[in-house]
């Protein structure tokens, strides 16, 4: 059996350099008693953002601080998830985020000072201090929440609720993991495997049918003990994001999560309407799969296990790295000097470890450089995670690197647009150097399950979510029970009538973090259509794609997410790129039968 290691076991090589941040705790100590007077020199602008020079330096200020705090907060975020049992971190954590909320707090005041300027002397507000049109989009961006902005001592208790608001997902993700632990599962050699949230999947992956309904009835069985802890959690969540959108005068929480970023609703519910509108390709992919199988019917515990095991191959983190540099290379030499900049000095930190925290992610914190959390497992799925997630992270370098501070940070609604292009890239590459059919028939299966999984189920995953924030709005409890009556109908639905809805399916929504997210999740089925869409054009264009696509990862949010598209050549104010995706799944679909059938 594969021990996992303990924290101070893993071979630096592979963990993250985290002291470009701070050279030790104690350094990042001294950082955090330097900040606790930031609070005051924040609020002493309060009353006086009536004048250009004054407003001018308030946005300077600001740069400085989201800079300091970014890689204040990173720090402590980034030690924490090396160990979310290591009670000294969490403590870090918790002190970062306290802080946050305390500036955030003292800044309450700015937002409805600014609303409340006449347009006209914003107008002359330009003329006196030139460099305030660097904040331009700022201003607009803040005048365009006047009827959401309260008064600036309600601003100031909002501000300062942030803290109780982060509860639920923190409380989710101590229980996830740190706490939760599941019995070790046995194969039929007798070997024991380490169950756990990372794992999981991977177990999953097994070509032995009976473990894999071993590994499944074990992991829900367990967490089915601890649902009604989830679900109060889940609760929680969306009582606060209720609060703070009743608050704001939004007339619902998905609105009011939408409207922050500028993408209207209509995306959101257009998604979830085209994605109903091609089921009958979901339906045909399961069928596909049952086929291929070999099996009498399709269980949910046989969606991840390769349909042509015999080609799966064994990927280690410097071969992946390898790969991931090759097909990355039609996006030029300057973006794979960057992305060997990153494997080189440490961005990444690679293996799981005891009490880390499961999944991946790249840091928001780009200055100097963004951070990546993997758990690589030495397979398909770990190689195209490295590709996705240093697309998050150079699509953030890039911001950061040619944007001003205050439109560095890109919103939600473009952040899986870069990732996915990358595994969309990696994935042409690799068909295109194999003539083997055996191995081109396992990356299309590949291929279908990275549509499956990002556009079919991150939809249903958004559809929930909606739900979830409707019933609570309607002022109905978010019990498990309820919870689970309403994930087995969508998941019924998606899957169709040839899947099994095998028991514990129905606790799926418990072990997904991103419902934690505040509507996060339609953004990967958006992202990934207008991903399919930029990519083709990368491989059909060359250069002139390639250099629009460079523009759209160095725009942050310096225009709105759709126009930023637009640079890139998609349009995401229309179905059609979701539809074309759509169209693409169905003829990989086609392709797959024609190799194995």
């Amino acid at each position: 059996m594969n021990k996992i290691p303990k924290r101070n076991e893993a071979d630096p090589k592979y963990t993250w350099d985290l002291s470009v941040l701070f050279a030790d705790d104690d350094a990042w100590k001294e950082e955090h008693a330097a900040l606790k007077d930031v609070p005051a020199k924040v609020a002493a602008f309060c009353g006086k953002l009536n004048d250009a020079k004054t407003l001018l330096a308030y946005f300077q200020l600001c740069d400085e601080l989201n800079v300091r705090l970014s890689k204040f907060y990173g720090y402590a975020a980034c030690k924490s998830d090396e160990d979310t049992g290591n009670t000294v971190y969490q403590d870090l954590k918790s002190k970062a985020f306290a802080l946050l909320v305390e500036i955030e707090s003292a800044g309450a005041f700015a937002k409805p000072e600014i609303v409340a300027i006449p347009d006209e002397q914003i107008d002359a507000f330009y003329k006196e201090e030139p460099a305030l049109e660097t904040y331009r989009r700022d201003l607009y961006l803040l005048r365009r929440m006047a009827d959401h902005t309260l008064s600036g001592e309600c601003e100031k208790l909002l501000a300062t609720a942030g803290e109780i608001a982060d509860a639920p997902e923190a409380i989710n993700s101590v229980f996830h993991d740190a706490e939760l632990k599941f019995d070790d599962v046995t194969d039929n050699e007798g070997n024991a495997h380490v169950l756990s949230n990372a794992s999981f999947v991977p177990l999953l992956e097994s070509p032995d049918r009976e473990f894999r309904s071993r590994v499944f009835d074990a992991y829900y069985r367990r967490l089915g003990s601890f649902k009604h802890t989830v679900a109060a959690a889940v609760n929680a969540q969306f009582k606060q994001l209720r609060f703070f959108a009743d608050a704001r005068r939004y007339p619902s929480t998905l609105e009011a999560a939408l409207h922050r970023t500028e993408v209207p609703v209509a995306v959101y519910k257009n998604l979830i309407e085209a994605v109903h509108q091609n089921l009958d390709k979901m339906y045909r992919y399961v069928s596909l799969r049952k086929k291929l199988l070999g099996t009498d019917d399709v269980h949910m515990y046989d969606v991840y296990t390769p349909v042509v095991p015999d080609a799966a191959k064994t990927v280690g983190f410097e071969e992946a790295k390898k790969t991931v540099l090759e097909a990355l290379s039609v996006l030029g030499e300057d973006y794979t000097a960057l992305l060997k900049k990153g494997f080189d000095e440490r961005w990444i930190d690679v293996y799981e470890n005891e009490g880390k925290r499961g999944g991946a992610y790249s840091s928001g914190n780009a200055y100097p450089h963004p951070f990546v959390l993997l758990n690589h497992k030495d397979n398909l799925d770990s190689l195209f995670t490295l590709a996705h997630e240093m697309g998050h992270a150079l699509h953030s370098w890039h911001s950061c690197q040619y944007q001003p501070v205050n439109t560095a940070d890109y919103v939600i609604f473009v952040a899986e647009v870069a990732s996915t292009c990358n595994e969309i890239l990696l994935m042409r590459y690799l068909l295109s150097h194999t003539d083997d059919k055996k191995q081109k028939a396992y990356l299309i299966n590949h291929f279908l399950d990275q549509f499956k999984g990002t556009v079919y189920r991150q939809t249903m995953f958004a559809e929930f979510e909606m739900m979830m924030g409707e019933m609570s709005e309607a002022g109905e409890t978010l019990t498990a029970d309820l919870l689970n009556e309403k994930y087995l109908a969508l998941n019924t639905l998606y899957y169709g009538p040839e899947m099994v809805q095998d028991k514990g399916i129905e606790l799926e929504w418990a072990r997904i973090p991103h419902f934690f997210y505040n509507y996060y999740v339609f953004q990967y089925a958006t992202g990934f259509s207008a991903a399919a869409a930029i990519a083709d054009r990368i491989l059909t264009l060359g250069e002139p794609a390639v250099k629009d696509y460079k523009k759209f990862l160095s725009g942050g949010c310096s225009a709105d997410p759709i126009t930023l598209l637009k640079i890139a050549g998609v349009d995401m104010s229309t179905p059609d790129p979701v539809n074309a995706g759509l169209k693409l799944f169905g003829e990989l679909i086609d392709e797959m039968e024609k190799l194995c059938l």
